[in-house]
């Protein structure tokens, strides 16, 4: 069984992160294709794709089209149980449910002012009140989950999960941001940018440019650190 999966730009396209890792880092068969994100293209590239207005948009090989990352999740996950794409521990897969539909739904202030960006770091950048809150609820919810998987370091649960893999490109913002987060929570978040497969995606992106750079950046950059 192939998949279809559409996306947007590496470099920017959070949301088209997520569905890539989920297919990627499980190791489901899929074909990407590239939405025109910045092109203007966007709505006639998804028109055969309706209702989907939005990517990351997912077309399974009997044709069914599965949009938003969380049906995404729900449905690979079904398909494919022998991948244990949730936590086997019921209470740890209702908490990583949570921690996902908390993501998809939440953290504007951070999404807003921190759009994802994996071309360098944003040296000096002024995190906002609303985003420091953000930043606060997102280590509660690690931390939580951390203390239902004991595992003090690594992956939220232990073993990777679909909880890393919404939560990718909030580690991607920390780091390219240099958000202030407790040594506990960079660390993680070093793991998920050094992590083989979330650097292909990201030297994939590299690969094209952008004059200008679509967000605005500090007054100061500095390389990514991996």
């Amino acid at each position: 069984m192939t998949y279809d999966l559409y996306i947007g730009d590496r470099t920017f396209s959070s949301w088209s992160l997520r569905g890539w890792l989920m297919l990627e880092k499980f190791d489901l068969s899929f074909r990407s294709h590239m939405i025109g994100l910045y092109s203007g293209t966007m709505t006639s590239d998804l028109a055969n794709l309706a209702p989907a207005r939005l990517v990351p948009v997912l077309k399974t090989a009997d044709g069914l089209v599965v949009g938003e990352t969380m049906a995404m999740a729900e449905t690979l996950a079904e398909r494919h149980p022998d991948k244990a794409m949730w936590p086997t521990d019921p209470a740890q897969r209702a908490r990583a449910r949570w921690l996902c539909a908390e993501m998809a739904s939440g953290f504007f202030a951070l999404r807003d002012a921190c759009p994802m960006q994996l071309q360098h770091v944003n040296k000096g950048f002024e995190a906002s009140e609303a985003v420091l809150a953000d930043l606060d609820r997102i280590e509660e919810l690690w931390a939580g989950a951390r203390s239902l998987s004991d595992a003090e370091a690594g992956w939220i649960f232990g073993d990777y999960s679909l909880a890393d893999v919404f939560y990718a490109p909030v580690a991607a913002r920390i780091i390219g941001y240099d958000l202030p987060v407790s040594d506990q929570a960079r660390d993680y978040c070093m793991q998920v940018i050094r992590d083989q497969v979330f650097q292909r995606w990201r030297a994939e992106g590299l690969k094209k440019t952008y004059d200008p750079f679509p967000y605005p950046k500090t007054a100061q950059t500095r390389a990514w650190p991996v």
